[in-house]
């Protein structure tokens, strides 16, 4: 995410904090190669301005200038002004009022609508809610089809369309439909155009009217850069959004889109997109996005997504059974499951503060491929073997390297890996568990 402006950054406040005292040459050079990266990142020309004059500003103030940290006292700036820019707070997506509330989801076909209503749907379920979708794309074919399939992946409820209706009669339908079933919120999944037209604003128009939404969230490809904010901009001023859901943000290298949307429409990023899977939607928040982008990490996303994936309960069961040195295969098997539900090894290391200059160093793909090759060495055991490991014999070996498509070396090093883990496990048990982490209880 934002790699390419990441690194850019970095070498421009490394240069930074190479100088004992900052002149105005230094921090107008600064300022250039900043200028650089932001358009290289493609953010708006106009918001790049706005954004170094801010800075500009601030910098040159006698506080940076005599400061005994100026590099630093000038990233702080510059941190500040990001913040403020990408909309300093979260803001959460309303879903307040007399139920059922409704969501109206706008954008271009191919801005990944579909999935993001399921997306939200699953997001908002999660807070206890009773979201029902409803499709309302009668030109795309299958695209009710689609719905309803992801509906039913996560065992959300889709409005039976029985036949193909004038999409504010589906919007009406819907709306009293889910009155009538308990549903206290309406998401609705709109058609979408190649690029915006007439015709395809006048038929949200009047969807809006009909279904009088809480919240109209305009669903943009991040990847589209300068363009999204362009397509924001006009959807606004036509539509009236009331926040913006930005997707493929994973797989966004330079960030003008999130840079630029809200200075432009003066609407905030409500939620991202951050992979595939179903349950990859999560609040945007402008001061963990600005820390990443300057390469500080950002922890506090990791501690939340942990304290998400990892069980309470399990994992006071797996500290009573080291204290009692009953650390087990299938426990290593565990811990690995639980890890990967944070996400990729990329997007962990990207989350803790200085540790994106490994990035160059480790072979990600390579790691990620371990860890699937042990999963299947474990997973090629019997229940017996994987409690009782030191039963595992060379023709026992022999079997679990076949059955899981790997060679008899690989399951050795399984093994001691895991004698390795269960030793330095069993060195902090007899220490007190306080000094381990119960989300790190294997390396």
């Amino acid at each position: 995410m934002f790699e390419r402006l990441q690194e850019r950054l970095e070498t421009t406040f490394k240069k930074l904090r190479g100088y004992g005292k900052l002149s105005e040459d230094n921090i107008k050079d600064s300022l250039r190669e900043v200028r650089v990266a932001l358009l290289e990142a493609d953010v708006n020309y106009k918001v790049v301005k706005d954004f170094l004059d801010k800075i500009k500003e601030k910098a040159l103030g006698a506080e940076v200038l005599t400061s005994i940290t100026p590099g630093q006292q000038f990233i702080k700036i510059v941190y500040d002004e990001l913040c403020e820019l990408l909309g300093r707070v979260n803001v959460p997506v309303d879903v307040g009022g007399s139920p059922p509330v409704a969501v109206l989801l706008a954008g271009l076909q191919g801005s990944g609508k579909t999935t993001t209503a399921g997306k939200l749907a699953l997001f908002l379920r999660k807070k206890g809610r009773k979201p029902l979708l409803v499709p309302t794309d009668i030109y795309r074919p299958a695209a009710i089809e689609q719905l309803t399939k992801i509906g039913n992946q996560i065992g959300i409820s889709t409005f039976p369309v029985k036949d193909i209706k004038n999409p504010v009669v589906l919007c009406t339908e819907a709306k009293a439909y889910a009155m009538k079933n308990g549903f206290d919120i309406v998401i609705v999944d709109t058609a979408g155009r190649l690029h915006i037209n007439d015709e395809m604003v006048e038929e949200l128009i009047n969807q809006k009217k009909v279904l009088n939404p809480k919240e109209t969230l305009l669903v943009i490809d991040s990847m589209t850069g300068q363009d999204a904010v362009g397509i924001a901009k006009t959807f606004h001023e036509r539509l009236g959004i009331d926040g913006v859901i930005l997707t493929k943000l994973d797989g966004d290298t330079r960030g003008g889109a999130a840079l630029s949307i809200r200075a432009v429409t003066g609407r905030p990023i409500k939620l991202i997109g951050i992979g595939e899977k179903l349950d990859a939607l999560e609040p945007f928040h402008p001061e963990r996005m600005a820390s990443r982008i300057l390469g500080m990490g950002d922890v506090v996303s990791l501690v939340e997504k942990a304290q998400e994936v990892f069980d309470e309960k399990k994992a006071r069961e797996l500290e009573k059974r080291i204290r009692k040195d009953e650390f087990t295969l299938e426990d290593f098997r565990d811990q690995i499951k639980q890890m990967k539900k944070l996400g990729s090894l990329e997007s962990i290391i990207s989350m803790f503060p200085g540790l994106n200059k490994l990035k160059g160093a480790i072979d990600f793909q390579a790691a990620e491929k371990d860890i699937k090759k042990i999963e299947a060495i474990i997973n090629s055991m019997t229940k017996k073997e994987r409690l009782y490991p030191h039963i595992i014999d060379g023709s026992r070996r022999l079997r679990i390297s076949k059955g899981s498509g790997t060679k008899v070396q690989d399951v050795n090093d399984l093994l001691k890996k895991y004698a390795e883990t269960k030793k330095m496990i069993k060195k902090f048990a007899k220490g007190g568990m306080k000094g381990l982490p119960k989300q790190l209880l294997f390396r």
